[in-house]
């Protein structure tokens, strides 16, 4: 073969290896999210089976706002809205309470070596790597004793509800705040610091004045990211949750275990919205605080 055809089935090879690229990656993403576009468009499915589409509809979101009545009796508006409120009240708490300890984690490990720096540093990545439902039920487990050991002193008893679960959201929000914020402080110039001690303000004035400033959409991105964390958190909820403690993802689990309607399409709807648009504001000031 002369040297122009060898070129052309480089060529061609080349075109066949990206085409095969492009096929994989175009597959990966249809396995990824071609389950969670049929569950949209079925939210809109006039029929009350999943299996069966009758025609178009927004009875089923009509009916979560209150408009029409539940088409089915397995949707409870009234259970529907208790449940985001608990949902929100705990992502809220948890949120805030993990990116105060989180930002406080972060400066203290990325500005100070102590004696166990590397052991704290370790255990800050093990509820990101540990099973989630290994952490729901060592949790449970831990709860359980603590509640033995108040009753057996005190005589009152203590049992699972809101508190419990925002306990658990906090112990697994910990971590991912820690490590979005403390990339942020990572990137922060030390001599702004300095200068503002050489110019006679105290460590807490430096921190009000200039490092919060400069970290603040660090902050608030991981806080919108342990929110999000904590609304669609289902497994640590179920073990942690007690009675009237019922969070939106374990009611959608609920209305499961009886039957499969578009009602459920609809509320994992605008669920998978809420959270898409909190992530999307996360990524947008990580990257916008990248770019500062």
């Amino acid at each position: 073969m002369n040297r122009s055809t060898v070129t052309r089935l480089d060529l061609l090879i080349r075109s066949l290896g990206k085409t095969g690229l492009w096929v994989n990656v175009a597959l990966g993403f249809a396995f990824l999210y071609l389950p969670i576009a049929i569950l949209v468009v079925y939210s809109f499915n006039a029929s009350r089976f999943n299996a069966v589409w009758s025609g178009f509809t927004l009875d089923w979101y009509r009916s979560l706002l209150g408009s029409i009545p539940a088409q089915t009796a397995d949707l409870s508006t009234t259970g529907v809205w208790s449940a985001l409120y608990n949902s929100l009240i705990v992502a809220t708490i948890s949120s805030a309470i993990a990116t105060i300890l989180g930002t406080a984690i972060a400066l203290g490990l990325e500005r100070y070596k102590f004696p166990g720096y590397q052991v704290l540093e370790s255990l800050l990545f093990l509820p990101m790597v540990i099973p989630e439902i290994t952490l729901g039920i060592s949790l449970l487990v831990f709860m359980t004793l603590i509640f033995r050991l108040v009753e057996n002193l005190t005589g009152m008893r203590i049992s699972l509800g809101l508190p419990t679960v925002i306990i658990g959201h906090i112990t697994f929000s910990i971590s991912f705040v820690t490590i979005v914020v403390r990339a942020r402080v990572a990137d922060l110039d030390p001599r702004l610091e300095e200068a503002a001690l050489d110019l006679g303000a105290n460590e807490w004035r430096v921190f009000q004045r200039v490092t919060f400033p400069l970290i603040w959409p660090g902050i608030f991105s991981a806080g919108l990211l342990a929110f999000t964390l904590s609304l669609d958190d289902f497994v640590v909820s179920f073990f942690t949750s007690g009675v009237g403690a019922t969070t939106l993802p374990l009611f959608v689990y609920g209305m499961i275990k009886l039957s499969v309607t578009p009602a459920i399409n609809a509320i994992s709807t605008l669920m998978l919205l809420i959270s898409l648009i909190l992530l999307l504001s996360s990524l947008k000031l990580g990257g916008t605080a990248g770019l500062e």
